[in-house]
């Protein structure tokens, strides 16, 4: 229908009217149409506001949401006819209490219990309790403040199941706040740009803080209804409470914001946030893939509309400070992208501005900019630099938190990416005018990356591409301002919305191409920001083990990590048993080159097999982190220590078998050639006897008696003496005044320590060495440990205490030396050897004698002397690899997987226990103590069910069904048929067994030619009498192992004993906390910086006041962010802060406890044992604060398992 038509079928009058002439133009226009409008109004005498025409809309057949949603519109009037006359700070304070004057001081406390900065004179555990106690009673006030009418009308609204009903009452809300605070706000930002251009600081602070009062929204009221379910006594939230979440998640579903951070308390309502995204998780189906987009900028540069735009969402946007924290809206990815995105959600994450000009001049403004940008960047997948204009300087100090932000995490080998969009700037060549300013943008971002570098002591990172992947030309984006002109009345420029649609897409494009990539889900979220939070608070950014994800990743790294190291080990140690085996019963006339060549061989094949190994261990190192699950992203940080790890696993392994083939190379064969030479002896003055007797009719005694005569003529034992310090070290090593740099009490107790310590575990070192010789190799090794132990507890000592203390060990060392040379002398002496075969040859002399038949009696000499010997070293070779494999695969498997979940299991029984002498062996000689525990329960384990006797008779059968095997095979020849029936075939049948044994086991010559010394036996009864010798061994090998009690005895004899395999897969380092004794937790075996879970309170360590000589009550994860001071040995007994810790432990990492309860366990334990604690270390009792007093067992039972997140 034309215009003229419908003039004439309303019946307009023609002075109602008007048509635009192409002449003329729109101003003119526009001046005549106000001219009409004025005119057409004299006539009307009723009048009516748009609100009121609701009716006559109605009338005329118009769908008004008025008149659907009179209940939702009456409510919102309800509410704010609840305001009435009364000023919004007023009705706030009155109806919206939770967010009040009490949340905000709970804020501040939180951070002033991380930061410690005003303690003043009170010690900081009271100070810390003080601070708790305080937010204890703010806890209750909260909890006892009961919800508004207001308020309650708000939330049952929202609880709806309408969801239209819902959306047009905030939509109400929304528009009753905003015409309600509209005028005052007004008047306050006026005063506030008055105020501002006088510089007057407390007058700008008093009108910023009347801005946020008189500020009153919808997103007041959902922080109000967050804080009622974050202060709800968690008992009691079966009730609507405790639907709160569930209420709110659906409303992010349907696209509404959830404050993230309060931004006028700064603070984040953990337990709400946390219950609300869980119930999204849990409505989504748990498919929960996070794609978190950030946006940060100085205020007023358009950061909001930004985000509309791209997304089609509505955060609110005004100039000045609209959006105040972070509000975080969830959009869901349809179905077709999520696999190209691989993700389920587009987390948007609006920032408040950053450098605000106006509030730049007050204190904590750049703090709280700090924090916000600290924690958003850190959150965020991809983060959006937004920037005014081409000149970047006034984000410079913004950028600069970035790159401190970006570099933290990547050390933690999180990387967002970056996009810097410069709003305002137009013209389609401004990509290559800007070049110029790119670049010098980058230089900068260089400057601030190197100074941000050498903070945190990263001297390897020079440039900001060393951060994250960053490309000058592709991360750099050019946006048209919006409106061309000025608004309100200018139009919208279409090229802003092209220019963000094009940025859009791009920044989508570069998350498709990452394939490898992967997102967070819901709990992994929470989990990063909970740590990311308590970073901010803490002012602490090395999260490395304080992260729970990072905790969780490294914890799983490690545990695979034991199992390759095991794998590794037990590879190496079947393979040298087998080597040790062949060396040892090489033949005795073989000469020394045929030895050495041997040996040499052994040597390139078992290097050879190392590297094989660790290239093994190597790839499978490669495809963890080739996974996606386990998180494996997150320790990106740490493949260099793995790498290094596994090098010095394999270095280790190679030097441990050299030394066994040096050590072999050196007994081994001059043992056998002395055995051989004294054998022959024997073997020709036996012959030589029975040659003199041979026409002689004597009884079985006088054959005996003369035989006994002769033989100790020509067998002489010969034992050498060891050294002439058997007097030292007789008695207890004592701290002299010359042992000392300087004098004190405390020096002194801190030296004996260190002293009592080392000697302890170097006295355990030496009996450990059971199946050696005693030669210069362990007296090196031994001074060597000493070495190591003290430049690891102290930096400075006097020469006079070290070289007391050495000839203290070298003492005790001595006389265990002089058993061990006894020992050996027993086992490997060629002479004590010939002794043990007295029997056997007075047995061959007196059967050749006599012209017996002696079959069975050869069979059954051949099988006790050479089988028994070798199958008890076959079984004796694995059963230490037996052990560890039962143990490892048993029901303690768990205890043994990773250092830390040992750590956990070791200090739980500690508790369990309650006996005190444990915990100061823990504490003071932690090393013996781990060893102790491990052999306990190594003993412990095989006790049970005889699970020793099981593993030697597996190992029995095993052996027992080869040697059979064997025999059978053995008797067959060349040709296919049995040997011979002769008394030659007999060599030739032991000849084919040791054949087929050679991987098995290895039957000496020598034993083997004692056993066999003039055989007059035939080949075929030969094998009948060995099979049934065989079995006699077989039962005798089994009654032996039945009846043996002593597992101790065994374990030490063992070639390979579990507990040091064991040990050396839980100990680590062994390096503890300078301040505290906690021992260091760090997986893999390479590792530059040390850590431990739960770090104690100083005085278990034996630290005490030296002006009261109490111990010391503090902990040193806060004494270390106090401004106290410390000295020792190593800072030579000068004053020290503790902040500047690192300049004497560059390699130890000490964060603030996570929570308060972390250090429970080590405080219940100081003050359950305080006064013997003190009479242990010659004190007086720590002065613990009466909140330590009130811990429960259970309660510190709990905090261990928190912090070694056992849940």
């Amino acid at each position: 229908m034309s215009v003229k038509r419908l003039v004439k079928e309303l019946g307009l009058p023609k002075n109602r009217v008007k048509v635009k002439d192409q002449r003329i133009n729109v101003a003119e226009f526009s001046k005549k149409l106000c001219e009409v409008i004025k005119a057409s109004l004299l006539d009307v005498k009723d009048t009516m506001s748009i609100v009121n025409m609701v009716g006559k809309a109605v009338e005329l057949g118009l769908s008004v949401d008025e008149s659907k949603t009179d209940a939702q519109r009456k409510a919102a009037d309800e509410i704010m006819g609840d305001i009435g006359v009364r000023s919004i700070p007023h009705y706030k304070k009155l109806n919206l209490t939770l967010q009040g004057a009490n949340w905000k001081r709970l804020s501040k406390l939180e951070k002033e219990e991380c930061r410690l900065k005003t303690s003043g004179d009170s010690g900081l555990e009271d100070y810390k309790c003080q601070l708790q106690e305080e937010k204890r009673q703010i806890r209750q006030e909260q909890q006892n403040s009961d919800a508004s009418k207001g308020m309650k009308s708000f939330i049952k609204c929202l609880s709806t199941d309408d969801k239209e009903q819902r959306d047009v009452f905030l939509k109400w809300m929304k528009l009753k706040f905003n015409t309600h605070s509209r005028g005052k706000l007004s008047v306050l930002r006026h005063k506030f740009k008055e105020q501002c251009k006088k510089k007057d600081a407390k007058l700008i602070a008093e009108l910023d803080q009347a801005l946020v009062d008189s500020s009153l929204g919808t997103e007041h009221y959902m922080r109000e209804m967050g804080l009622i379910y974050e202060f709800s006594i968690i008992s009691s939230t079966a009730d609507e409470i405790s639907q709160l979440p569930g209420l709110a998640a659906e409303m992010l579903l349907d696209g509404y914001p959830l404050e993230l951070l309060d931004g006028d308390a700064s603070n984040i309502p953990e337990r709400w946030v946390t219950d609300v995204l869980m119930e999204l998780h849990k409505k989504v189906g748990q498919r929960s893939r996070l794609l978190v987009l950030t946006v940060l900028g100085v205020q007023s540069t358009g950061k909001s509309t930004l985000l509309n735009t791209m997304f089609g969402v509505q955060f609110p946007v005004s100039s000045g400070r609209c959006t105040r924290g972070a509000f975080m809206l969830f959009l869901k990815v349809g179905e077709d992208l999520k696999s190209e995105l691989n993700c389920d959600f587009i987390v948007l994450i609006d920032t408040e501005g950053l450098k605000s000009p106006d509030l730049a001049q007050l204190e904590d403004s750049y703090e709280h900019d700090n924090q916000l940008a600290t924690f958003v960047i850190g959150l965020s997948d991809a983060t959006i630099i937004n920037i005014a204009m081409e000149n970047a300087a006034e984000m410079k100090d913004v950028l600069q938190i970035a790159i401190y932000t970006l570099l933290r995490m990547k050390m933690n080998s999180k990387k967002p990416v970056c996009h810097f969009v410069h709003q305002n700037v137009a013209g389609l060549s401004a990509q290559t005018k800007t070049m110029t300013e790119r670049k010098h943008l980058l230089d900068q971002l260089n400057e601030m990356t190197q100074i941000a570098a050498q903070m945190e002591k990263k001297p390897s990172i020079k440039e900001f591409t060393d951060v994250l992947d960053y490309d000058m030309d592709k991360n750099n984006w050019n946006i048209p301002g919006l409106w061309h002109g000025t608004p309100p009345m200018a139009p919208v420029n279409t090229g802003y919305s092209e220019a963000v649609a094009h940025f859009k897409r791009n920044l989508l494009q570069t998350v498709k191409k990452d394939e490898l990539r992967e997102f967070s889900q819901i709990p992994e979220f929470l989990e990063m920001m909970t740590n990311l939070w308590r970073a901010v608070k803490c002012e602490n950014f090395i999260f490395s083990f304080r992260n729970t994800l990072v905790s969780h990743a490294f914890n799983n790294l490690c545990k695979e990590f034991s199992q390759w190291d095991w794998a590794f080990r037990k590879e190496i140690l079947s393979w040298q048993t087998q080597a040790e085996s062949d060396i040892l019963h090489v033949h005795s006339q073989s000469d020394t080159e045929a030895w050495n060549t041997l040996v040499s061989a052994k040597r390139i094949k078992v290097s050879e097999q190392i590297e094989t190994q660790e290239r093994k261990i190597k790839e499978k190192l490669n495809n963890y982190y080739r996974k996606k699950e386990k998180q494996v992203h997150l320790i990106e940080a740490f493949i260099i220590d793995a790498f290094e790890s596994i090098s010095n696993l394999a270095n280790e392994i190679n030097l441990s078998v050299n030394n066994k083939f040096d050590f072999w190379l050196k007994f081994g064969k001059q043992g056998q050639e002395n055995e051989s030479k004294r054998q022959i002896d024997v073997e020709h003055w036996v012959m030589s006897l029975l040659k003199d007797h041979k026409h002689c009719t004597l009884s079985e005694e006088q054959l005996t008696k003369n035989f006994e005569e002769l033989w100790t003529g020509v067998v002489k034992q010969d034992v050498q003496d060891i050294g002439s310090l058997q007097k030292t070290g007789n008695v207890s090593f004592e701290v002299k005044g010359d042992h000392q740099l300087d004098g004190g009490k405390d020096k002194t107790t801190e030296l004996q320590n260190l002293a009592e310590s080392i000697i302890e575990s170097c006295t355990q070192c030496v009996r450990a060495k059971t199946n050696t010789d005693a030669d210069d190799g362990l007296t090196t090794e031994l001074l060597e440990k000493v070495d190591k132990s003290l430049q690891e507890s102290c930096k400075h000592w006097p020469n006079k205490f070290e070289f007391d203390l050495k000839l203290h060990i070298c003492g005790i060392a001595s006389r265990e030396f002089f058993k061990m040379k006894e020992n050996f002398l027993l086992v490997k002496d060629p002479q004590q050897q010939l002794e043990k075969k007295k029997t056997e040859y007075l047995s061959d002399f007196l059967y050749l004698y006599k012209q017996r038949d002696h079959s069975l009696h050869e069979a059954t000499n051949f099988v006790q002397s050479c089988i028994k010997p070798a199958v008890k070293q076959f079984i004796c070779g694995s059963l230490g690899v037996d052990i560890v494999e039962d143990i490892l695969t048993g029901s303690h498997s768990a205890e043994y997987s990773s250092r830390t979940i040992f750590q956990y299991n070791i200090q739980k029984e500690l508790l369990q226990q309650e006996d005190f002498m444990s915990f100061v062996r823990y504490i003071t000689n932690y090393e013996v103590y781990v060893k102790d525990w491990i052999f306990q329960h190594i003993l412990e384990k095989m006790s049970v069910d005889e699970t020793l006797c099981k593993l030697k008779n597996n190992n029995l059968q095993v052996i027992d069904k080869k040697i059979s095997e064997a025999i059978d095979r053995a008797a067959i020849g060349e040709d296919g048929v049995l040997l011979p029936d002769n008394k030659e075939s007999i060599t030739k049948l032991i000849s084919n067994m040791r054949k087929h044994l050679i991987k098995d086991i290895s039957v000496s010559v020598e034993a083997e030619e004692t056993t066999l010394f003039q055989i007059q036996s035939s080949c075929h009864s030969f094998i009948k009498c060995l099979k049934i010798s065989m079995k006699e061994l077989k039962d005798q090998l089994e009654e032996e192992f039945s009846n043996s009690d002593d597992i101790t005895e065994t374990l030490n004899k063992l070639p390979i004993k579990p507990q040091d395999e064991l040990f050396k897969r839980v100990f680590g380092c062994g390096r503890q906390c300078p301040f505290c004794n906690a021992p260091c937790e760090a997986g893999v075996t390479e590792h530059k910086q040390h850590h431990a879970a739960i770090h104690r309170p100083q005085g278990l360590g034996s630290y005490r006041y030296e002006s009261s000589e109490r111990l010391v009550n503090s902990l040193c994860t806060t004494d270390v962010h106090s401004d106290g001071t410390f000295r020792n040995t190593d800072t030579k007994w000068e004053w020290h802060t503790y902040k500047d810790y690192k300049e004497y432990y560059p390699d130890w990492i000490i964060p603030q406890d996570p929570t308060t309860e972390a250090s429970d366990y080590w405080k219940y334990v100081l003050v359950q044992y305080n006064d013997r604690f003190a009479e242990e270390y010659e004190s007086k009792p720590a002065e613990v604060p009466e909140a330590w007093r009130r811990l429960t067992k259970e309660q510190a039972l709990k905090g261990l398992s928190d912090s070694f997140n056992r849940k």
